[in-house]
């Protein structure tokens, strides 16, 4: 099931199901598709207490700067104040030199979990969506840390639904496309750390919330975006988010 939000046509925003090449209501506790939509705005599938988000997370990208590959997650916040939905515009700040894309998938938590075991993961998980783990790049040389570079409003584009479905999120292609040019392209099979691993590591850090998002890391091959420039995210099973790069 392709489960998401959508502001309709008069002004209410509400849980949808896509399916078919259409949209419908959805009742979320039941599950339970009511009747096709005239949707106006598709919006962020979720909205999180939290975007947990894990660096250095694929073997190529490791390859890539010729890094070691670390011994556990390498993990930092974004707040949900970054994140947008499908089609909307990510906003290039003012002072900053360049902006970066980074291809995710992303985990969707289902329900409150604390400290679970790796084995239980999958209780947990709502489903799936794309992710793009927009940088500012100078910023994040500049400072040292990443708290800055990654958190500006717009930076987390999320969607465009949540994909509950998925059988294996561990063999998945992921690509990037930068003005229909593919600039990263590679597989989710070349995680350090899969998907169950992160929900369990990061649930002994944090209490993770319902809706809450983990951004799995990305492959090879980030780069900068410019004013005017449309940036695709696509993940096998999942869609294709697309955002618009647009000015302050």
């Amino acid at each position: 099931m392709r489960i998401g939000r959508a502001i309709t046509k008069d002004g209410n925003a509400m849980w949808c199901e896509y399916a078919d090449g259409r949209v419908y209501g959805l009742d979320f506790k039941s599950m339970h598709r009511g009747e096709e939509l005239d949707a106006g705005v598709f919006l962020a599938p979720v909205r999180p207490t939290k975007i947990v988000a894990v660096g250095l997370n694929y073997r190529d990208h490791a390859r890539e700067f010729d890094l070691d590959i670390p011994a556990e997650p390498i993990i930092f916040l974004k707040p949900p104040s970054s994140v947008i939905g499908p089609g909307e515009d990510i906003v290039y700040p003012r002072g900053v030199k360049r902006l970066d894309f980074e291809a995710e998938l992303a985990i969707v938590i289902s329900r409150r979990c604390k400290a679970i075991p790796r084995e239980k993961a999958k209780e947990y998980i709502l489903g799936y969506t794309c992710f793009n783990d927009v940088t500012a790049r100078d910023l994040q040389s500049k400072d040292g840390q990443w708290t800055r570079s990654k958190s500006f409003d717009t930076f987390a584009p999320l969607g465009p639904w949540v994909e509950t479905d998925l059988e294996d999120p561990g063999n998945l292609s992921i690509v990037s496309k930068l003005n229909g040019k593919v600039m990263q392209s590679s597989s989710t099979s070349n995680m350090i750390f899969d998907v169950y691993y992160l929900v369990s590591f990061i649930s002994n850090i944090m209490t993770l919330e319902p809706f809450d998002v983990i951004a799995t890391g990305t492959p090879p091959g980030v780069g900068s975006m410019d004013i005017g420039d449309t940036i695709s995210i696509e993940l096998q099973g999942i869609g294709e988010l697309r955002n618009r790069v647009s000015t302050q």
